[in-house]
């Protein structure tokens, strides 16, 4: 592979309205760091997801259409896992514990039953950003591409939110995530925090959470389409 390849791969296009609200961050320093090791990165290890799915979470919800945002930590590290949306993996993948449980408690907020798929670019499609802090990872070692820089992309992201639209309902689950609501202006926004639904911490508040009926609520309330979250099973 040339490095014009490597390059294409990992700079891939970006919906029209969020390259207009981070045009600024593509020109930053760190940018063209984490440009550069992922360059590198990709000459030594298998990188996950696939260079056209890194961005996919922007590409998927135009930042004219975010209603709510969801944060994840980074990729999944498996093979065939990531694909560019937080907490999903793509069709025909085995869903993960922690997607199982979220998808446990949309069962038991809204009655819809456990899809047999782990897919949610239907969130995505709705208005649903989800968004992970860091849009890589080498293969099966999770957090490898922590403080790379991508976490001072995905936090502009997230201020371009804050600053430019109103009434979205941020997701925060888990201390991780829960820390981003410093760049959140709760005046204009809503979050909605509980525990990440990892089996490690998903009983100690994240199951009876309700946040699925909780966001239906607050978009009704402002007069927004409500969020369909049922999966094709």
């Amino acid at each position: 592979m040339t490095n014009l390849e490597q390059n294409a791969s990992i700079n891939p296009q970006m919906e029209e309205s969020w390259k207009e609200a981070l045009k600024d961050e593509f020109k930053q320093d760190y940018f063209a760091n984490l440009k550069a090791f992922l360059v590198e990165e990709k000459k030594k290890h298998v990188v996950y997801p696939p260079g056209p799915m890194i961005f996919n979470a922007f590409n998927y919800t135009p930042f004219n259409d975010v209603k709510v945002v969801l944060l994840g930590q980074d990729p999944y590290h498996g093979p065939g896992q990531a694909h560019g949306l937080c907490f999903s993996v793509a069709n025909g993948v085995q869903k993960p514990p922690s997607l199982i449980n979220i998808f446990k408690e949309i069962q038991s907020d809204l009655g819809m039953p456990s899809p047999l798929n782990g897919n949610l670019e239907k969130w995505a499609k709705q208005g649903v950003l989800l968004l992970n802090a860091t849009l890589t990872v080498r293969a099966h070692q999770a957090g490898s591409h922590q403080k790379k820089g991508w976490e001072t992309f995905t936090d502009a992201a997230i201020t371009a939110i804050s600053g430019n639209k109103k009434g979205v309902v941020f997701l925060l689950w888990g201390a991780y995530a829960q820390a981003k609501v410093s760049i959140i202006d709760q005046t204009k926004h809503f979050v909605l925090t509980a525990p990440h639904p990892s089996p490690l911490s998903v009983t100690r508040g994240f199951f009876g959470c309700k946040h699925f009926s909780k966001t239906n609520e607050i978009l009704r309330s402002q007069g927004k389409m409500e969020i369909d979250w049922s999966i094709d099973r």
